[in-house]
C-alpha cells in the first residue's frame, strides 16, 4: 500500500507517493505565483494553488508503481482563503501568512486591551501573521466579498480547508485541530472555535470549517474533481506540525526546525500546553480520533530561505539558491557584515511587524560573498534566538535539533547552526518531512501503519553535524543589529 501526500507550501505544491516502508516512490512539484500588490502585502490566487495541486499530483501518480490507498494534506498555515460554497470559486486573492496589512487591526485591539485575553484563549498573540486579523481586515476593506460570507454564500478557511473543498467537489468544509489552532479563533483548552473570539474579530462562526482530528477519514475525493480518483482523505496537518510528525518527534522534548521560506522551531510538549511569556507560541501539534491532543511550543521565524531567494531574485547576487553555500565558503566569515532579514517584520521571539531588513557593517572591502555568508549566518542566529528562549524562559532541554526543509541541504548552514546552538544537528535521509508527516498521518488514519512506533522505525539519519566553536562575538553583533532594525516602518 502507498499514500498520496499533498504539501501545499507557500511557493509551490509538492506531491509524494510514500510506500509502506517510508520510501518515496514518486514525486511531483509545481510552483505557483506570488503577488505583492503593495509593500508588506503578499497574495496568492486560490485557483492557481488548486491547479498546481492537480499538476503536481498528476506527475506523482504518473510515476507511481501503484495507485495510492489514501490522501494526506499539509499546507502553508494562517493564510486566509474565501470561496463560494456552491461554485468553489474564490472571488478574491488569498491573504498569505507573510502579509502585514492587518497590523492596524492588531494595534487597535491591543490598545483596547484585548491581547492578554486573546493570548490566554489561543496561546498566540495579536499579530498580522494569524488568520483572524486578515479576516477582520477583509470585513473592513472588501465589503463586497465579506457580504457573501455574512449572507452564507461564501465560506472562509485556511488552505487545507480550501483544498478539501476542491478535492471533495464541495462536499466537505473541514479543517484539522493543528490548523485551527493558528487562526486566533480557536480555544486551546476547550479544543473548539471560540464564540468570544469570533465576535471580537467579527467572523461568523457559521462560515468556519468543522474541526476534525488529524488522522481518520474526513471525506473522500470526488473522481470528477480530482483526476478520476475516489480515495479517503485520512490525514491533515499544518505544515510545521506535519514536519514535527514526519521527523518522528513523537515524544515530549523532541524538537525540529524546518528551514523553508521561513524557519519554524517546534518542540513536542506532550498532553499539556506549555505557555511562554517570551515570544513563543503554544499550538496544537495533533489530535487523535479519540480526542487526545498533543501540544507544541513554536518559534516562528518569517524570513530565512526567502532571504536567500531575495539574494537571487531581488539582488541578482546568486543564480540559484544552492550556489549560496559554495559562494559563502569562499570567505572565512562575513567580514563583520550582519544582515537582519526582517523583510516582512520580525517574528519570534521579537514580534515586531514594523522591523525592516537591515544590513550593517559594510565596508569598501565587502563583497557579494560576505553578504551571502551573512545571510546564512542570520538564519543560524534567528534559530538560536528561538532556542535560547525555549531553553531559558520555557525551561526545556534541546539535546539535539532535527533539521529539515530545503535549506537543511546546505552543509555550511547546518554546521553554523550546530556551532551556534552548541548541540548536534541531525538531518534525515528524507528531507521532505512536511509531506512525509502528511503521509504518515493519512496512513495511520487509513490503516497503512498501525502505530506511531511503527513510524519511528522509518526515520533514517543522513548526516549529524557536531558543534564546533561557538562564535559569541558574531552573535553579540547580531543582537545589536536586530535592535537597529526594529520599529523602522
Amino acid at each position: 500500500m502507498s499514500v498520496l501526500a499533498i504539501d501545499a507550501g507557500t511557493t509551490g505544491v509538492t506531491a509524494l507517493i510514500v510506500t509502506e516502508d517510508g520510501r518515496i516512490d514518486s514525486r511531483g512539484y509545481r510552483e505557483f505565483a506570488q503577488y505583492f500588490p503593495e509593500p508588506g502585502w503578499v497574495e496568492h490566487v486560490p485557483e492557481e494553488i488548486w491547479q498546481a495541486t492537480l499538476a503536481a499530483c498528476r506527475t506523482a501518480l504518473d510515476g507511481a508503481s501503484a495507485v495510492p490507498s489514501c490522501v494526506g494534506i499539509t499546507n502553508q498555515r494562517e493564510t486566509a482563503v474565501l470561496w463560494d460554497s456552491a461554485t468553489l470559486a474564490a472571488p478574491r486573492p488569498a491573504i498569505v501568512w507573510q502579509d502585514r496589512r492587518s497590523a492596524g487591526v492588531c494595534a487597535r485591539l491591543r490598545e483596547a486591551g484585548h491581547e492578554p485575553r486573546v493570548a490566554a484563549l489561543t496561546g498566540l498573540r495579536l499579530d498580522p501573521y494569524f488568520t483572524a486579523t486578515k479576516l477582520a481586515w477583509l470585513a473592513e476593506h472588501d465589503r463586497r466579498s465579506w457580504s457573501a460570507v455574512t449572507s452564507g454564500e461564501a465560506v472562509v478557511g485556511t488552505v487545507d480547508s480550501y483544498l478539501v473543498a476542491r478535492l471533495t467537489g464541495g462536499a466537505r468544509h473541514v479543517t484539522d485541530a493543528s490548523n485551527a489552532s493558528r487562526t486566533l479563533l480557536y480555544d486551546l483548552e476547550a479544543g473548539r472555535w471560540s464564540a468570544e473570539l469570533c465576535e471580537l474579530f467579527g467572523v461568523p462562526e457559521a462560515a468556519l470549517p468543522e474541526i476534525v482530528p488529524n488522522h481518520g477519514e474526513t471525506g473522500r475525493t470526488d473522481p470528477a474533481a480530482f483526476l478520476g480518483l475516489d480515495l479517503p482523505i485520512s490525514g491533515m496537518a499544518g505544515d510545521q506540525q506535519a514536519a514535527l510528525f514526519g521527523q518522528a518527534c513523537l515524544s515530549p522534548g523532541d524538537v525540529k526546525c524546518t528551514y523553508g521560506t521561513g524557519s519554524f522551531v517546534l518542540i513536542n510538549t506532550g498532553s499539556e500546553p506549555v505557555r511562554s511569556e517570551a515570544g513563543l507560541l503554544t499550538t496544537v501539534a495533533w489530535q487523535t480520533p479519540s480526542g487526545e491532543i498533543t501540544y507544541a511550543l513554536e518559534g516562528s521565524i518569517f524570513v530565512t530561505g526567502a532571504a536567500v531567494q531575495w539574494l537571487r531574485d531581488g539582488l541578482g547576487l546568486i543564480h540559484t539558491a544552492p550556489e549560496s553555500e559554495a559562494l559563502a565558503r569562499t570567505v572565512p566569515d562575513s567580514g563583520g557584515v550582519v544582515f537582519v532579514p526582517a523583510l516582512t517584520g520580525l517574528g519570534a521571539p521579537h514580534w515586531d511587524p514594523d522591523a525592516r531588513g537591515t544590513i550593517v557593517g559594510i565596508t569598501r572591502g565587502t563583497t557579494r560573498a560576505h553578504l551571502v555568508r551573512a545571510t546564512l549566518e542570520a538564519i543560524a542566529f534567528e534559530v538560536r534566538d528561538v532556542v535560547e528562549v525555549m531553553t531559558g524562559d520555557a525551561g526545556l532541554r534541546v539535546p539535539v535539533l532535527k533539521a529539515d526543509g530545503g535549506a537543511s541541504g546546505n552543509d555550511l548552514l547546518m554546521q553554523l547552526q550546530a556551532d551556534q546552538l552548541g548541540v548536534p544537528v541531525e538531518r534525515p535521509a528524507i528531507q521532505e518531512t512536511t509531506a512525509l508527516g502528511a503521509a504518515f498521518l493519512a496512513g495511520l488514519g487509513a490503516g497503512v501503519w498501525s502505530s506511531a512506533d511503527e513510524l519511528r522505525k522509518t526515520w533514517n539519519l543522513d548526516r549529524r553535524f557536531e558543534p564546533g566553536e561557538q562564535d559569541g562575538e558574531a552573535y553579540a553583533r547580531w543582537l545589536r543589529a536586530v535592535d537597529r532594525s526594529r520599529s523602522w516602518a
